[in-house]
């Protein structure tokens, strides 16, 4: 897989503004062009979270969560792949339901559609046979099921290196390296 060169980032109402924060931040050190769509109750989670994030300052477009006309919308604008970071069950769902009621549930079913990546950092804890089914569905269908786990073989310090981690770790599923996830090298042998 090469390199992507434009990338849209989907951030939903789940918790985890600091995975979105920092997906777009790395993207940028890529050099991929950053298109970020923002649904409202993402907005609201950030204002707790991190009431300083402003997604606009780390993407060159920012999309309107209700405009089904943007460019992203069709299939003819040319982008390499999509992360929904963090990807709450509502947009999991209308996703892997084809319910494109909004532009960025919209752009994942573009996404899917020209068989680009999309990969879905589910943000859900328990989860009960509905989610499970959806997130079934949503896999059939060609998305990719990433929920950002902590990697505690990494030894992380700080929730910083948590986040890079989980970061780096969702973009190589659409080819982009990023520093903080190094390759597994094994355990010493005895």
């Amino acid at each position: 897989m090469s390199a992507p060169r434009r990338v849209i980032v989907g951030v939903s109402g789940a918790t985890g503004t600091a995975l979105a924060v920092r997906t777009l931040q790395l993207l940028g050190a890529a050099g991929i062009e950053r298109h970020v769509v923002v649904s409202p109750a993402a907005r609201r989670t950030a204002a707790y979270e991190m009431p300083d994030a402003e997604f606009g300052e780390h993407a060159e477009a920012v999309h309107n969560f209700r405009d089904i006309g943007a460019s992203i919308a069709s299939g003819s604008y040319p982008v390499d792949a999509m992360v929904v970071i963090p990807c709450s069950v509502r947009t999991l769902g209308a996703i892997a339901a084809g319910i494109a009621d909004n532009l960025l549930v919209r752009a994942a079913d573009v996404t899917l559609k020209e068989r680009r990546p999309l990969v879905l950092c589910v943000r859900e804890t328990p989860l009960h046979l509905g989610h499970l089914r959806a997130m079934v569905t949503a896999t059939e269908i060609g998305a990719i099921i990433a929920p950002p786990m902590p990697a505690f073989y990494a030894a992380p310090e700080s929730i910083d290196d948590v986040v890079d981690h989980t970061v780096a770790r969702t973009l190589s599923l659409i080819g982009v390296e990023a520093p903080g996830a190094p390759p597994w090298q094994g355990t010493r042998s005895s």
